[in-house]
């Protein structure tokens, strides 16, 4: 049975001190197949008592993991490597039942977690300190890096194996053990993860996964053993759990919401900028957090680039994700595409230009799925609320300015600064734009930059909540404390006390 073929009784459990618990007995919720809008399978929503279970297996697993050196470890994501890249098809078929994306972009997904297993495996030179001989007299001094202990991974549905993977192999790497809460719309990629992990000789408790709602969520955040916890997921949710864990004393990074804007400048290659505007606008239904929402039109590039845009979004293959035809597929739920509709009418009333309306799509093999076509809006202002706000789904805003200033003062002056890009010929327009712009991550022709994992993945203003972005060198200090000993072995009697300021001469 394949994971698109499982039953309608199906229920989807949690992975608690190294092995599945079934989760019978808890409250459920409906796991659906966008593509059909067919519920396939229940997943179990963990109550306190399973969180608390989860976290007490990995704080008793803590000790011994924190010990093995982290050759040892490494091992174990050598072994865990090999596992994912022989489990990528089946990955991407989980994904892409309970996501509904299509399967190229699901196996792109999974690799771009992989890509972070295979950083983790790097690890011993990335905990490695510095050592300083003689700092005074018979006195030498050195850093490290050392485990926080429990630490706590909540992620979205969007991208139901790779933001775990930016999480977990990098805390775990560094001798942390860890509890994964994902998105209760995708629960099954998340405990396949688990699976493989454990089958590569993790030590059972080193990673837990607990399916649930707010209740998981909120004692994941008060739980005192939790150290540190790492979310991604909307803006306002983002505030929450920032505030929540600090209130509770933990470390926390909290990745929230976008709304990036690419400039188009005159020079631009229109071709290729309008190739990058299908795929990083409409590609997994917009429901990225590095989706380009905003089309920036620098001078007169506006006219052929709408019109360029409107024959491929209206040429726009919409079907099941597992159709190899499919170019975009299904929003994750009806709730969320009944939402993105709702957005294109309240642009329609706001007065922007709806060149191409994806409200009305129909299609054979689109059933009674949560399809929703592609949408391109023109002549939108910074004064609209589909400009303003992170829809989240295939809609482009296409803004008209007439400078280059004009261009970058939009990007600088949003309330998000997740990721932008600039579409030109001209180096200096770049180097300015890269310089200078108010986003964490910047692409130069390059749509969606999201980068690779030996970089860090974060954004700035409402897109970040706390001080380390995700994953490469910024996850591995926000998964560690610093600690400094200076050291001083005495070779006779200690001359008397002393109470001044120490002074290393």
């Amino acid at each position: 049975m394949t994971a698109i073929d499982v039953q309608r009784d199906t229920l989807v459990g949690f992975h608690i001190d190294g092995s599945r618990v079934g989760g019978e007995g808890r409250r459920q919720g409906d796991v659906y197949n966008p593509a059909t809008g067919k519920v396939t399978k229940k997943v179990a929503f963990a109550e306190v008592q399973d969180v608390d279970a989860a976290v007490a297996s990995a704080k008793a697993a803590f000790p011994g993991w924190h010990a093995t050196p982290p050759a040892r470890r490494v091992r174990v994501l050598f072994r865990y490597l090999e596992l994912l890249n022989k489990n990528v098809d089946r990955l991407a078929e989980l994904i892409s039942s309970e996501h509904g994306k299509v399967m190229s972009d699901a196996k792109g997904e999974v690799m771009r977690g992989i890509e972070v297993v295979e950083y983790a495996t790097g690890i011993p030179s990335m905990l490695a300190g510095q050592f300083t001989e003689s700092v005074g007299t018979r006195i030498d001094s050195w850093s490290t890096r050392q485990a926080l202990g429990v630490c706590a991974g909540i992620t979205p549905f969007n991208f139901p194996a790779m933001v775990p993977m930016w999480m977990y192999p990098i805390a775990i790497a560094c001798g942390n053990t860890f509890v994964l809460k994902p998105s209760e719309k995708v629960p099954s990629a998340a405990l396949l993860l688990a699976d493989l992990f454990y089958e590569a000789g993790l030590p059972k408790g080193v990673l837990n996964v607990v399916n649930g709602d707010r209740v998981a969520v909120e004692r994941l955040l008060e739980h005192p053993d939790v150290k540190a916890v790492s979310f991604v997921g909307s803006t306002p949710i983002a505030k929450l759990i920032q505030i929540g864990a600090i209130t509770h004393g933990k470390r926390v990074q909290a990745l929230g919401g976008a709304k990036n804007h690419m400039v188009v400048m005159p020079d631009a290659d229109l071709n290729q900028t309008v190739d990058a505007l299908m795929g990083a606008a409409y590609g997994s239904a917009g429901e990225r957090c590095m989706a380009i929402s905003v089309a920036v039109a620098v001078g007169d590039v506006a006219d052929p680039l709408v019109e360029r845009l409107a024959e491929r979004v209206r040429a726009l293959k919409v079907l099941p994700g597992t159709n190899p035809q499919a170019e975009m597929g299904p929003l994750v739920t009806r709730e969320h595409r009944d939402k993105v509709a709702s957005y294109v009418d309240l642009g329609v009333k706001e007065g922007a230009k709806l060149v191409v309306d994806g409200r009305d799509i129909q299609g054979e093999e689109l059933g009674e799925g949560y399809f929703l076509g592609g949408s391109l809006f023109d002549h939108v202002t910074p004064e609209m609320r589909i400009y303003k706000e992170e829809i989240f789904g295939p809609v482009l805003a296409v803004v008209r300015v007439k400078t280059f200033a004009q261009a970058q003062a939009l990007v600088d002056e949003h309330e998000f600064g997740n990721g932008t890009a600039i579409f030109t010929r001209e180096g200096d327009a770049a180097r300015e734009f890269a310089q200078n712009v108010q986003a964490g991550m910047v692409g130069i022709n390059v749509p969606i930059p999201v980068p690779v994992a030996y970089h860090s993945f974060g954004g700035w203003k409402a897109s970040l909540f706390g001080d380390h972005h995700m994953h490469g060198p910024e996850g591995v200090r926000f998964y560690t404390k610093y600690k400094v000993i200076t050291s001083r072995w005495p070779t006779g009697m200690r001359a008397g006390s002393e109470f001044s300021m120490p002074v290393m001469s």
